[in-house]
C-alpha cells in the first residue's frame, strides 16, 4: 500500500487551485489522528478479548460438549479428547504467534489482523455445526480449535504492534495496559460464559463469537489503517518449520506427561513423552542456531540485546508459569472440595467456580489500567516489580488457608493476586513494546506472546504434575479406608485406589460425581441406602480428598511463589525508563534540527 493511497479523501485544495496535495499519515492532522488512535484501541481490544475468551470458554463448558455429542471423557483413552480440547487453542496460538507477527511487519499489520479476525470468525462458525457424535465429532472439534486458534494468533500477534504505532510514548502504557488487561481478564470471562451458555445448548459456547466476530472483522477493515513500510525481506521459511514443529512436539510431550502410563500415574517416565520432549529441545536448539545465522530471521535474537526487551520477556514468562496452571488448581479447589461441602451439586459447580473467581478479574480490569497509566510517567519498573512480589504475598496468603475456607478471605485473596497481576501485566508489556525498534514491533510482540502462551501449556504441566505428586502420596490409602469403611468390597476399594490421581482431578473438573465415575453406578446400587446416601451425599469425597488435596496444593503454590519471585527480580533487572528512539537524518535549516522529535537522551532512556 502506497503512502498516498493513505491521505485523507485523496487530495487537499487550496483556493480555486487544482493541483492535489497527497496527505502522509505521518502528517495527518492531530484531530484525525487522536480519533484514530482510540478507534484502533477499541477494535484491537475487541479482538484479543474474545481470542482469550475462547481461550478458556470450554473449559467449564467440557460436561455439556462431552454429553452433547455422547462421549465419556474419563474412559481410557478418551482423555486425549478432554487434553487436546482445552490445550489445542493455546498451543497453536504460541506456536504461530511470532511468525505472523513477523508477517506483520514485512506485509502490514493491519492486514495481517484483518485477516485473522476473518480466519477467527469463520472457524468459530464452523464449530458450532457438528453433526457427529463420538470421537468423531472430538477429533472434529480438536481441528476446528486449531484453525480457531491460527485466527486469534494473527490477532494477538499484531495488536500490540498497531497500538504502538498509534499512539505517542507518553499514551502507550494507559493504551496497552486496557489492552492487555481485557486479554487477561477475557481467560476468566470466558469461564462464566462457559457456565451460563453450555447448559443451554453446547453450541452456543462457539456462536457467541460469530457475530462479535463479524462485526470486528468489518470494522477492523473499514477503520483501521496501515503504517508504511518500506523494508524488503524474505520469509524464514527453515526458522519457522523448526520453531513451529519443536514447539509443538514438546507441547505434546508435557501433555502427555501428566497422564498416567502403565503402573506409573504419570507418563514421564514414558519413552514417547521423553523422546517428545528430547526432540522438541533439540529442535528448538537448532531454530536458535539457524535464526542466527539466516539474513533475515523469523525471531529477531538481536532484539534480546535490548534489556528492557529481554527483561521484560523474561517476566512474562515466569508470570504466566506461576499464574496459568495455578487457575486449574483454584477451579478444582472449588469444584472438587469447597463448592460440594457447601451444599453445590457436583453438576452446578462449574458454573459456580467462575463465578466465585470473579474477584480475580475485578482486580485485573481495576489495576491494568491505572498502572498502565501510571507507567507511562514513571517507567514500567516499580508496577511490574511491585506486581509480581504482590503475587508471590496473595499465593503465600492462599496458602495459610484451610481447604474449607472462608469465602469473605478467599475473595479478598483473590482481589489482591487479580490488583497484582494487573499492576504487572500493562507496565510490563508497554515496557516491552516501548523497548523495539518500529520495525520489529510486530515481531516482538508475537516474542513476548509466545512465551507467555508457551508459558500457559508448561505451568499446566508443572502444577498437575506437582499436584498428582502431592496426592499420590496419600490419596490411595484414604480413598481405599474411606470406602471399605462404608462397605464397598475390598477388590472394588481396592481398584479404585489405584486410579491415577488425575482422574480423580478430571472427574472433579467436569463437574461429575468422582463417587459415581470412579467407583461405578453397579457397585454402588448393591450397597445397603444408608451407604449409598452416604457415599453420594456432597460432602463425603471432598472429605475424603480434602488432606490429600491440601498437600498438593501446598506444593503448587510454593512453586507459584517462588516463580513470581524470580520474575520480580527479572523484572527490575529492565532499567529505568526506556522508550526507543530512532533519530531520523538531520535537515538543514536556519535554526538547525535535532532529529525525531522527541527522542530521548541516553540518561532519560535510563542507558
Amino acid at each position: 500500500m502506497s503512502i498516498e493511497s493513505n491521505g485523507i479523501g485523496g487530495s487537499n485544495r487550496s483556493g480555486g487551485g487544482s493541483s492535489a496535495l497527497k496527505v502522509d499519515r505521518r502528517h495527518r492532522p492531530v484531530e484525525d489522528n487522536d480519533r484514530y488512535k482510540w478507534i484502533a484501541l477499541s477494535n484491537t481490544t475487541l479482538g484479543v478479548f474474545m481470542a482469550t475468551v475462547d481461550s478458556s470458554i470450554m473449559l467449564i463448558a467440557l460436561p455439556d460438549i462431552f454429553k452433547g455429542i455422547k462421549l465419556n471423557p474419563l474412559l481410557p483413552g478418551n482423555s486425549f479428547y478432554l487434553l487436546w480440547m482445552i490445550l489445542s487453542f493455546l498451543v497453536i496460538t504460541s506456536v504461530l504467534v511470532v511468525s505472523l507477527g513477523r508477517l506483520g511487519d514485512l506485509y502490514g499489520r493491519v492486514r495481517m489482523y484483518n485477516l485473522g479476525f476473518a480466519v477467527y470468525t469463520f472457524f468459530s462458525l464452523l464449530l458450532t455445526v457438528t453433526w457427529m457424535s463420538g470421537a468423531a465429532a472430538a477429533q472434529y472439534i480438536v481441528i476446528m480449535r486449531v484453525f480457531q486458534g491460527v485466527g486469534a494468533a494473527f490477532l494477538l500477534a499484531n495488536s500490540s504492534a498497531i497500538l504502538t504505532d498509534a499512539f505517542p510514548e507518553n499514551q502507550r502504557g494507559m493504551a496497552l495496559g486496557i489492552n492487555q488487561v481485557f486479554a487477561i481478564s477475557g481467560s476468566f470471562i470466558g469461564l462464566i460464559l462457559g457456565g451460563v451458555l453450555g447448559p443451554i445448548q453446547w453450541r452456543l459456547i462457539f456462536l457467541v463469537s460469530v457475530p462479535v466476530g463479524l462485526f470486528g472483522t468489518v470494522w477492523a477493515y473499514l477503520k483501521l489503517r496501515e503504517v508504511p513500510r518500506h523494508a524488503k525481506a524474505k520469509i524464514d521459511w527453515l526458522g519457522n518449520i523448526t520453531f513451529a514443529v519443536g514447539l509443538v512436539v514438546l507441547m505434546v510431550g508435557i501433555t502427555y506427561g501428566i497422564q498416567p502410563h502403565g503402573h506409573d500415574t504419570m507418563g514421564w517416565t514414558s519413552p514417547f513423552v521423553l523422546s517428545m520432549v528430547g526432540s522438541g529441545l533439540a529442535l528448538l536448539a537448532a531454530f536458535v542456531v539457524i535464526e542466527s545465522k539466516v539474513f533475515d530471521p523469523m525471531f529477531q535474537l538481536s532484539l534480546f540485546k535490548i534489556r528492557a526487551f529481554t527483561a521484560g520477556s523474561v517476566s512474562t514468562l515466569l508470570s504466566g508459569i506461576s499464574r496459568g496452571g495455578l487457575m486449574f488448581m483454584l477451579i478444582i479447589w472449588l469444584q472438587g472440595i469447597w463448592l460440594p461441602l457447601h451444599g453445590y451439586s457436583f453438576a452446578r459447580t462449574p458454573l459456580w467456580a467462575g463465578i466465585y473467581m470473579l474477584p480475580l478479574t475485578a482486580g485485573f480490569l481495576l489495576a491494568g489500567p491505572i498502572s498502565g497509566f501510571l507507567s507511562d510517567r514513571y517507567g514500567s519498573r516499580p508496577f511490574a516489580t511491585g506486581g509480581m512480589l504482590g503475587c508471590a504475598v496473595s499465593f503465600g496468603l492462599l496458602e495459610l488457608l484451610p481447604v474449607n475456607f472462608s469465602y469473605v478471605d478467599f475473595a479478598l485473596l483473590l482481589l489482591l493476586n487479580g490488583l497484582a497481576t494487573g499492576a504487572f501485566a500493562a507496565p510490563n508489556r508497554a515496557g516491552v513494546m516501548n523497548s523495539l525498534p518500529p520495525a520489529h514491533r510486530g515481531v516482538g510482540s508475537g516474542m513476548n506472546s509466545t512465551f507467555q502462551n508457551s508459558a500457559q501449556v508448561l505451568s499446566i504441566g508443572i502444577f498437575f504434575t506437582l499436584m498428582i505428586i502431592g496426592l499420590s502420596a496419600t490419596l490411595s490409602t484414604s480413598l481405599f479406608h474411606g470406602l471399605v469403611a462404608q462397605g464397598v468390597p475390598v477388590a472394588d476399594a481396592n481398584r479404585v485406589a489405584h486410579v491415577p490421581p488425575v482422574s480423580t482431578l478430571f472427574a472433579a473438573f467436569l463437574g461429575l460425581s468422582p463417587t459415581v465415575a470412579l467407583l461405578g453406578p453397579k457397585v454402588i446400587h448393591r450397597l445397603p441406602h444408608a451407604a449409598q446416601v452416604h457415599l453420594l451425599s456432597h460432602s463425603y469425597f471432598p472429605n475424603l480428598i480434602s488432606g490429600a488435596f491440601d498437600h498438593g496444593l501446598h506444593t503448587a503454590f510454593d512453586f507459584a511463589i517462588l516463580a513470581s519471585i524470580v520474575a520480580a527480580g527479572a523484572s527490575w533487572m529492565r532499567g529505568g525508563k526506556y522508550v526507543y528512539s530512532e533519530p531520523e537524518p538531520r535537515r538543514s535549516t536556519a535554526g538547525g534540527s535535532r532529529g525525531v522529535a522527541g527522542e530521548l537522551a541516553p540518561a532519560e532512556a535510563g542507558l
